[in-house]
């Protein structure tokens, strides 16, 4: 019987445990056997056979499915040259709408977004309460979303 499952699972670790599933399946459904429809060697292979088969698709099927979930895992795969296009056409956008800016919105907005400057800093540079930076940002702010919100 051992020989057999070897055969059809292809790794002795999974033949022998196999081998012993079938031993303990046996034993218990030993009541089942009926000499009239064959011999218990028969019976017996027939058993360790099913038993080897439906081991290997149980492989086979959760060898699939962890291939289905790494493969879901990676993301769809994106064309770069589209992403780049678009990102490029974003910047030019943003690039136009702050032309749309007063020149003081528009200094606070760079200094802060472009520059990477707090408000404290900017109001440093520029010599104005850090109040007066708020509002001009706030107010270029709006002013961005509502020139960004009106091109297609």
């Amino acid at each position: 019987m051992f020989g057999l499952v070897g055969r059809v699972v292809r790794n002795p670790a999974q033949a022998e445990e196999v081998t012993q599933e079938v031993f303990v399946e046996l034993w218990r459904t030993a009541s089942r056997f009926d000499p009239a429809r064959g011999t218990a060697r028969a019976w017996i292979m027939t058993c360790a056979h099913r038993r080897a088969v439906d081991r290997v698709r149980s492989a086979e099927r959760a060898a699939r499915r962890d291939d289905l979930a790494g493969r879901r895992g990676q993301g769809r795969p994106y064309d770069q040259v589209a992403e780049q296009v678009e990102a490029t056409l974003e910047h030019e956008q943003v690039r136009r709408s702050l032309d749309a800016l007063t020149d003081l919105q528009r200094e606070a907005v760079v200094l802060a977004y472009y520059g990477g400057y707090t408000h404290r800093e900017i109001s440093e540079l520029l010599a104005v309460p850090s109040g007066t930076v708020k509002t001009r940002l706030r107010d270029g702010l709006l002013r961005l979303r509502d020139h960004l919100e009106a091109r297609p």
